[in-house]
């Protein structure tokens, strides 16, 4: 499976604000999110979900922020502390993620980034590390951009892992799937 990081300047792009139209991160997260959660947001980029998934959590609940380019992280780390909710997030570096305990997340988002995974096996595996038994996982990859074909092996890696297929969604624009942890 090859992949491809997208450059951190496009990170802009995806986080407009006419992006909600068609894909609204509230209406997307909110059947997953409760208040209190522990949350991981990976691939998190400059925050286009991270900011709502932090208000859905509440003050009581945590979102962990990961993604591989510190461009990204800088960006979304002035967005949190602009809208206050920098003391619900910590933000992490992908190579850092060993630092979450284990069995301590309640729900993980992996919205458009599998495909710029180098190893998802060993994502999934650390994925199924940190959560807790019964969290779930929204996999989400871009239709225009991975073909179904390549989107059904991710689903079947996580499921080689140990993680349990919920439900599959059909969208025009995303290739979508739950996962959780047994």
């Amino acid at each position: 499976m090859a992949n491809h990081i997208c450059p951190w300047w496009v990170g802009y792009l995806l986080a407009i604000p006419l992006r909600r139209i068609f894909e609204n991160p509230d209406k997307l997260v909110a059947p997953f999110v409760c208040k209190g959660m522990t949350v991981i947001d990976y691939g998190c980029g400059m925050g286009f979900f991270t900011i709502p998934l932090a208000r859905l959590v509440g003050p009581s609940g945590k979102v962990i922020a990961v993604d591989i380019q510190e461009k990204m992280l800088n960006v979304l780390r002035r967005k949190a502390q602009r809208t206050g909710l920098s003391d619900r997030m910590t933000l992490l570096a992908a190579d850092s993620q060993q630092e979450i305990k284990e069995d301590s997340v309640d729900f993980v988002t992996a919205l458009y980034v599998i495909h710029e995974i180098g190893e998802p096996p060993a994502f999934f595996n650390d994925m199924l590390r940190v959560m807790k038994p019964g969290a779930k996982i929204l996999m989400l990859e871009p239709r225009f951009h991975v073909a179904e074909k390549e989107f059904r092996r991710s689903v079947e890696m996580a499921e080689a892992t140990g993680l349990v297929l919920n439900s599959a969604f059909d969208s025009s624009r995303s290739l979508r799937v739950v996962l959780s942890k047994p």
